[in-house]
């Protein structure tokens, strides 16, 4: 299996996925808690189908000592007791974010609401940012089919 574009060999990409990847640093280097980044490319990954992006942030998550019971679990967050009352606002956030065509209001207040409680104004800047910017790795990837499995943690800096 090979992607349809070589986003790591075509000199534009290259030049696009740095200014991603800048954002994507200033997010990481937030005081958003690591652990729930990951969550929060996980669930997003999920929804969108992106096995690249999947490869890595289980992996990386697992790296960084998170269980493989909350990683198996994220998809159903919900129902999942291991999770804590903030991860589960982020996670909400993140769907609601990813899912925006599949509801009229976009994120409701409930669930902007329901972040703020647990993150203040500094980590929900940086929790909207890491949506969007996983958003748009996901995006990307589906699109040229970026295969997935060989993913190492750290394989990118």
């Amino acid at each position: 299996m090979e992607a349809r574009l070589n986003l790591f060999g075509n000199a534009f990409a290259a030049k696009f996925l740095r200014q991603v990847n800048a954002a994507g640093k200033t997010v990481s280097d937030s005081a958003l808690p690591a652990s729930t980044q990951e969550l929060v490319k996980i669930r997003a990954s999920q929804i969108n189908g992106c096995a690249f992006c999947l490869d890595m942030h289980t992996k990386e998550a697992a790296h960084a000592g998170e269980t493989a019971v909350r990683l198996a679990m994220v998809a159903a967050w919900r129902e999942a007791k291991v999770f804590t009352e903030a991860e589960r606002a982020a996670l909400e956030l993140a769907e609601q974010g990813t899912r925006l065509a599949d509801a009229a209001g976009g994120v409701t207040d409930e669930a902007w609401a329901n972040a703020a409680k647990h993150y203040d104004e500094d980590q929900l800047a940086a929790l909207v940012a890491l949506i969007a910017v996983i958003n748009a790795y996901n995006r990307l990837n589906v699109i040229v089919q970026q295969p997935a499995g060989d993913y190492e943690p750290g394989m990118f800096g």
